[in-house]
Parts: C-alpha cells; sequence; structure tokens
C-alpha cells in the first residue's frame, strides 16, 4: 500500500518540477520577445516526463561515475528534451517568439500545473482521511 502512495507522489513530483521547468522556459521566451535572434524554446513535456519516471514507472536513478559528470537535475537540458518553437511569422531581427503563441502556452502550462497542485492535496485529502479513520 505505501509503494502505491509512493509512486503517486513520485510522479506527481516529477511532473510539477517539470511543469516548473516548463513555465519559466515559456518566462524566458517572453521576456525576449525583444531581443534579436533569440529563438524560442518549449520543453518536451511528454518526453521528459517519460524520462523523470523512467520506463518502469518509477523514478529515474541517476549515477555519477566521476566528479566532472553532469548531475541529474541538470542532465535534462542535455538530453534533447528543449526543442526550438518553429516561427509562424519570421520576423527580421531573427526573433522567433510570437508573444500571443507563448502566453497560451504560458497559461495552458499554468492550468496543468494548477491541476497536479490540486492532485497532490487530493491525495493528501485522502490519507488523512483514512489516518482518521473516517
Amino acid at each position: 500500500m505505501l509503494s502505491k502512495i509512493d509512486t503517486e507522489l513520485a510522479f506527481v513530483q516529477s511532473a510539477l518540477d517539470l511543469r516548473a521547468r516548463r513555465q519559466e522556459i515559456l518566462a524566458g521566451n517572453i521576456a525576449n520577445s525583444d531581443t534579436p535572434n533569440y529563438k524560442a524554446r518549449d520543453l518536451d513535456f511528454a518526453a521528459a516526463l517519460k524520462n523523470a519516471i523512467g520506463a518502469e514507472g518509477g523514478p529515474l536513478k541517476m549515477a555519477r561515475t566521476a566528479s566532472a559528470h553532469i548531475d541529474g537535475a541538470s542532465a535534462m537540458t542535455s538530453g534533447g528534451l528543449f526543442k526550438y518553437r518553429s516561427t509562424v511569422q519570421p520576423s527580421l531581427d531573427g526573433n522567433t517568439v510570437d508573444p500571443d503563441i507563448e502566453r497560451a502556452h504560458f497559461t495552458e502550462n499554468s492550468l496543468h500545473y494548477q491541476f497536479l497542485l490540486d492532485r497532490a492535496a487530493s491525495s493528501f485529502k485522502t490519507m488523512n482521511l483514512a489516518l482518521g479513520g473516517q
């Protein structure tokens, strides 16, 4: 029983971490909407979540075999999980950020983040009710 709770909470934690990271990336795109030659980036959320929870459905364990290796938290950036967004209408200065598209993705990601927070709260509420004997 406890392993099911751990698995659920590990999944929600991984998803929340990835949603927060994607929010940072989208905010960076919006902030750089006037920067010449800035390329809009995004996080491939499905691939990143699959990588984070591992093929077995549990948390992915990363091992550092040498002190010069990149730690697990920054390995996401080098694993091809970041994608550059293709431009709908190119600008003359080489910037690929479309503020309307970025705001839409930002809002959508915020809603998903809030859903995950509600899911975590619901899990804790259920555990609290079970422990209280109700």
